[in-house]
């Protein structure tokens, strides 16, 4: 299982984790897509933000392993802003690679992009 260094572990502050530190030695948790409806609660939203974010300024738009990312934090934006990068795509891979549609993370999650200047 590839570590992704530099990608911050969880949202500061808080138990919403962002990567894992090791892999399962019964195979890895699937990726599925989650319904994300709109009561979630605001830290929920501040937490798909903030990884979206950290998925940006690690990969930008070019494919990347899977590897230690959190494949609950995943499955909110899989389908949507995190899409499979091959296909066939398994989502119980750790080499699994997956692409970042910026398009559709710019419209769900703007505030993830303030900071670039555009």
């Amino acid at each position: 299982m590839l570590k992704h260094r530099g990608f911050p572990g969880r949202l500061p502050g808080s138990d919403f984790q962002f990567t894992i530190r090791r892999a399962n030695p019964k195979g890895a948790t699937p990726i599925v897509r989650r319904e994300r409806y709109r009561d979630r609660r605001p830290a929920d939203r501040m937490a798909d933000t903030a990884f979206v974010r950290a998925l940006w300024e690690q990969f930008g738009e070019v494919p990347f392993e899977r590897g230690n990312l959190d494949a609950g934090r995943l499955s909110w934006l899989f389908g949507r802003e995190v899409k499979p990068a091959e296909d066939p795509f398994d989502p119980e891979d750790y080499e699994a690679l997956l692409v970042l549609d910026v398009s559709a993370a710019r419209a769900a999650f703007p505030e993830a992009f303030e900071d670039e200047g555009g």
